[in-house]
């Protein structure tokens, strides 16, 4: 596990921290967190008090009920901050005649599980809570006065499908999570992996190539510049006729060093020094040409480009040398100044003055290719006639942000797609998602069918039905088997119904605790 998470923390720093949430991402998903746990909580908070409009039960009293429903609604989000507690506290509400309140209880205990990582905490949890909710249902049986084998069964489906069903889903959940995210980030790492392997192979590859042309090709083509050299002197002096076709081998030639040069550039070769656009190697280029003849001084200011971008550097090399080339040709005798400055950017010029040489032709390919390297890193670039003169300048970032191997780029278009945490996590939810619809599907569905049987149910008697019924014989079950729980009353223990064929009269029957009917009265409503 240290290697993996050592190799996770390697690739983020490579990547420059990739795969991190941006902060905007971040803060609209805690909003969209925020927003579902307050729509659940609402939609809670409103299905625990449909039972003081449609008790399930023995109507209790409406402050308790309400309580209840509060209770439950403010479990939604201490689900999600304190997940442990969530699932303890989830056990009160066993004392209260409220399976409404009761039944969302699984969805909390399933999702504060997701978040608690210990499988000995998450199972100490579940057997203390499962204590708890013994403890208020006993609370509970007692104050209505049911009998033991109601009692435990009610314990038993509380305990099987409200808590341990929904916790040991929610764990498996959990504990998955984590595992997808893993895998995910090492596919993610694989991947950039990969990429780099093939951007280095493509770079020696084109260095290895470069290196046989600079070594063959090159030697072959100074060979042919100096004997071409060696050639038009001896033409002028025996064969002035053929001086001109001498002259236009020598100027090919040159050309074809030139370009290759360029060609070398592109590939990528070393052929600059380590120092290559630092302030020591341009003073080298500068001497060189004023060693040559040309009457040139440089001008830098700001600091030096030691520790610059490797590409920001090669880029100075090139524009100085390419610029001072071209004042060699074209103009030998003109004065030229050399700028180099160092700021936020990197601005880079070379002037040369009005000259009396005639002019050569040019193919201008070289200034070209002085472009497309400046744009290559994000800079701008700038060359053509200058106050009698020519002038070559151009503006480079100080930090190029543009990827020196484009060809990666095409690497990442050629991998198959990602694998996404929708792709890992679908087949497995199969297996703890029965899981998990053991508890909820048992949960809601009994307190719809309870909801209603308490909305539809009958909760009017006649006179006569009304009578019928004698204190001290009559109990619970022969009232509630027949007209239901009637509407909510404010008295524990008793049941109101409306008078069938009288619409301003009500009938009140209570019950002790072994239900069994100790008053009866009308009531006016």
């Amino acid at each position: 596990m240290r290697s993996e998470r050592h190799g996770r923390v390697a690739w983020l720093s490579a990547t420059g921290g990739a795969g991190t949430v941006p902060t905007g991402s971040a803060k609209m998903s805690c909003v969209n967190v925020r927003l579902r746990d307050g729509l659940w909580a609402a939609g809670a908070l409103l299905l625990a008090l449909v039972t003081l409009v449609a008790p399930l039960g023995r109507p209790g009293p409406s402050w308790l009920i309400a309580a209840s429903a509060v209770w439950a609604a403010a479990l939604v989000p201490v689900s999600a901050r304190w997940p442990r507690w969530a699932i303890v506290l989830t056990a009160p509400l066993n004392a209260v005649n409220n399976l409404l309140a009761i039944a969302p209880t699984s969805l909390v205990v399933f999702r504060a599980a997701r978040s608690v990582r210990s499988q000995g905490q998450l199972w100490a949890l579940i057997g203390i809570t499962a204590v708890l909710q013994a403890a208020f249902g006993g609370v509970y049986a007692w104050r209505a006065g049911d009998g033991l084998t109601e009692y435990l069964l009610g314990t038993a489906f509380s305990v099987a499908f409200l808590l341990l069903f929904p916790a040991v889903a929610g764990g498996l959940v959990g504990r998955r999570k984590p595992l997808t995210q893993v895998l995910m980030e090492r596919n993610d790492y694989l991947e950039h992996a990969r990429e780099l392997t093939a951007s280095t192979a493509r770079s020696d590859t084109r260095a290895h190539i470069a290196s046989e042309m600079h070594d063959m090709l090159g030697h072959r083509l100074r060979q042919l510049t100096a004997h071409a050299g060696e050639l038009a002197r001896s033409a002028a002096e025996q064969a002035p006729e053929l001086r001109e076709q001498v002259e236009l081998i020598r100027r090919t030639s040159a050309v074809a060093m030139d370009e290759l040069r360029e060609i070398l550039g592109v590939l990528g070769t070393t052929e600059a020094s380590a120092d290559a656009g630092t302030r020591a190697d341009v003073e080298r280029l500068v001497a060189a040409s004023a060693d040559a003849g040309v009457s040139v001084h440089l001008d830098w200011s700001g600091d030096d480009l030691d520790d610059a971008d490797a590409r920001l550097r090669r880029a100075v090399h090139r524009i100085v040398r390419e610029a001072l080339t071209n004042v060699h040709k074209h103009a030998p005798s003109a004065r030229t100044r050399v700028s180099v400055h160092i700021g936020d950017r990197v601005r880079v010029e070379v002037v040369n003055g009005p000259s009396n040489a005639p002019r050569g032709g040019g193919t201008r390919r070289g200034l070209i290719g002085l472009e497309e390297r400046v744009e290559l890193i994000g800079g701008t670039f700038e060359a053509g006639p200058f106050a009698g003169g020519f002038r070559v300048a151009a503006d480079l970032p100080s930090h190029p942000v543009v990827p020196e191997e484009t060809g990666a780029t095409g690497a990442v278009a050629e991998a198959p797609p990602p694998i996404t945490a929708e792709i890992l996590t679908v087949p497995r939810v199969v297996g703890s998602g029965c899981l998990a619809a053991l508890s909820v599907v048992p949960a809601l569905g009994t307190a719809f069918v309870v909801l209603i049987v308490a909305i539809f149910g009958r909760n009017t008697m006649s006179r006569q039905e009304f009578d019928a019924f004698q204190v001290s014989v009559a109990h619970t079950e022969e009232v509630t088997e027949t007209y239901g729980f009637g509407v909510p009353t404010n008295h524990s223990g008793c049941h109101r119904y409306h008078a069938r064929d009288e619409s301003t009269r009500d009938f009140e029957l209570c019950f002790d605790g072994r239900g069994v009917l100790t008053a009866k009265r009308e009531l006016g409503r």
